[in-house]
């Protein structure tokens, strides 16, 4: 049962994140292509908005000395990323708990709509501290670089980047645009 609900949760996380991330990295429509018979490369997934605007703590931390990071700026990011790890832990709890009443719920034969839907009000608003809780590390951890720090990042992340949406720093890879892991590991707080 503990399995069958890890499972969920995980796939539920997962499938909110990418939603997320296509909702908010939405494209203007390509035209129409030359039909099916075409055997062209697939179609390349949708840029993370917020990927070339921020910097994941692990590629900071990595670089500290390139960057020539200051003894304060380490000091305030590990406790950043202390205190971002310590609440993510929580809400990860808030967020099992929430899916597994939800589970409950909705595994009935006649199902409550309203409560269900309270219930899924509750997952959705787990998930979304998590967001706000990543993007609000990142932004702090920005903002005690400088503009030459950031400079720096910046053409390191366009050296480390490979040739495809997959590299380092695209989407799919470890960078930016890649998968979400707690605050604590290789990270980016946009995801």
């Amino acid at each position: 049962m503990k399995k069958r609900i890890g499972l969920l949760v995980g796939m539920f996380a997962a499938s909110f994140l990418l939603s997320v991330v296509l909702v908010s990295a939405q494209q203007p429509e390509q035209p129409p292509g030359p039909g099916p018979q075409s055997q062209g490369p697939p179609p390349r997934p949708p840029m993370d908005p917020l990927g070339d605007a921020m910097f994941p703590p692990d590629m900071i931390m990595q670089h500290s000395r390139e960057l020539d990071l200051t003894q304060e700026q380490k000091t305030f990011m590990r406790s950043e990323m202390q205190k971002t790890t310590t609440r993510f832990i929580e809400l990860q709890w808030q967020l099992q708990d929430a899916v597994e009443a939800l589970h409950e719920t909705v595994k009935a034969n006649s199902v409550n709509e309203q409560q269900a839907l309270a219930q899924l009000d509750k997952v959705l608003d787990a998930e979304r501290e998590i967001k706000r809780l990543h993007i609000g590390m990142g932004i702090r951890i920005k903002n005690q670089l400088t503009a030459e720090q950031q400079t720096k990042l910046q053409s390191m992340r366009h050296s480390m980047k490979g040739p495809g949406p997959g590299g380092p720093g695209g989407p799919g890879g470890p960078g930016p645009g890649g998968p979400q892991r707690p605050p604590d590991g290789p990270s980016n707080p946009a995801n």
